[in-house]
């Protein structure tokens, strides 16, 4: 059943004869017909198909699947994880798994199968086949320079859906048109593929092709890598070797769910026990290069999304903050205030000129401010 107000959009399968069951092919196939700059791709049963754009859920109407049943997405998930016998053991025994799924010449997926009331879901983030650009991610200019760095650790942050790897795909294809490295990705599954340019890159999958992040980055270690991606980092372990490895003369990218750089500071220190975190704060300070957080806020005219960059770089100021913490007078956000000239950025000053520039409405701009009460105050001067 449609949702009220959401018109559905009415799709044709190629090669249906109207019976039988739906190939799955054909179906992700005709979805992806269904409408532009689709994200996402949703199987629930009870459901029809569905879409997501720009955030919002559209319902597909498909020959053969006024709605979906339980057999129907069993039979999706079949499909979509194949003969992974790491995935089906992990959806047997965790109730979820993660593979990767594409449909050669036409589009790639990240897919999350899972068990919802005894029977499977499925949805899959849609990854372009080309890896964008600064302009089309409207990335700052400055970022850039990311490309020069020698060492360090680089990271990308904002909640699911904002496009984190995106960004961190734009960054490392910077990285393959300039440098002469040896790249390794870690990536849980592997979403933009990178073609050999400059720098040779290899491409590991979690289950496919390493059992953890924190076994494939001890490993890189000993792979006479210049960088290092990690898809994400999830855990103590994995925070340990990042920093190992960028103390070492790495220079590593990776992401975590955080919604701004002073969080994702914290988030980094609280995973380690109160005796260690002292330790922890100087080298992460002494380490870290780029903190990048981001977030996507609908346009005024409903269109599409605009994104939010909050740039923290390293410099003096922001090493202290995170070193010995952050006091009164002595916050991240007071130093991003305070650089930028140097390309520094925070969400808040970033918002305020898209409300004053009409991008977005006030409405949406306080409902993402860090501090809705300042911003507000600010944009009444």
């Amino acid at each position: 059943m449609a949702s009220p107000g959401i018109a559905p959009i009415s799709v044709e399968l190629e090669g249906f004869s109207g019976t039988g069951r739906v190939a799955t092919p054909a179906l992700l196939s005709a979805m992806l017909r269904a409408a532009e700059k689709i994200s996402d791709l949703i199987f629930s049963p009870g459901r029809p198909p569905q879409v997501q754009v720009y955030g919002q859920l559209i319902p597909v109407q498909v020959p053969g699947l006024n709605a979906l049943g339980p057999d129907d997405t069993r039979h999706i998930a079949v499909d979509l994880i194949g003969d992974n016998k790491q995935a089906i053991t992990t959806l047997r025994e965790q109730g979820a798994c993660d593979v990767s799924y594409g449909l050669p010449g036409l589009a790639r997926f990240r897919v999350n199968v899972f068990i919802q009331r005894g029977s499977c879901a499925v949805v899959m983030r849609v990854i372009p086949t080309a890896i964008p650009d600064f302009a089309s991610l409207r990335l700052p200019q400055s970022l850039g320079e990311v490309s020069k760095l020698r060492d360090g650790i680089v990271l990308v942050t904002g909640p699911a859906g904002s496009g984190k790897s995106s960004t961190l795909a734009v960054l490392l294809d910077c990285i393959n048109r300039e440098r002469y490295y040896h790249v390794i990705t870690i990536e849980d599954p592997i979403e933009f593929l990178h073609n050999h340019k400059c720098c040779t890159i290899h491409q590991r999958e979690l289950h496919s092709d390493t059992p953890s992040f924190a076994h494939a980055l001890r490993s890189a270690l000993r792979q006479a890598p210049k960088v290092i991606l990690v898809g994400e980092m999830r855990d103590r372990e994995t925070i340990e070797i990042v920093l190992e490895a960028a103390e070492t003369g790495h220079l590593v990218f990776s992401s975590l769910n955080t919604m701004d750089a002073s969080k994702t500071v914290e988030r980094i220190v609280s995973s380690f026990s109160p005796a260690e975190q002292h330790r922890i704060r100087e080298r992460f300070a002494k380490c870290f290069r780029y903190i990048i957080c981001q977030r996507l806020l609908p346009k005024a005219d409903r269109s599409g999304r605009v994104p939010i960059i909050e740039i923290l770089k390293a410099n003096a100021r922001t090493r202290e903050c995170i070193e010995k913490g952050e006091r009164e007078d002595k916050t991240l956000l007071d130093a991003m205030k305070a650089a930028h000239a140097e390309g520094m950025q925070h969400f808040d000053g970033e918002i305020a000129e898209l409300v004053r520039d009409r991008v977005i409405d006030l409405e949406t701009g306080l409902s993402f401010a860090s501090s809705p009460g300042v911003l507000g105050q600010a944009l009444a001067r």
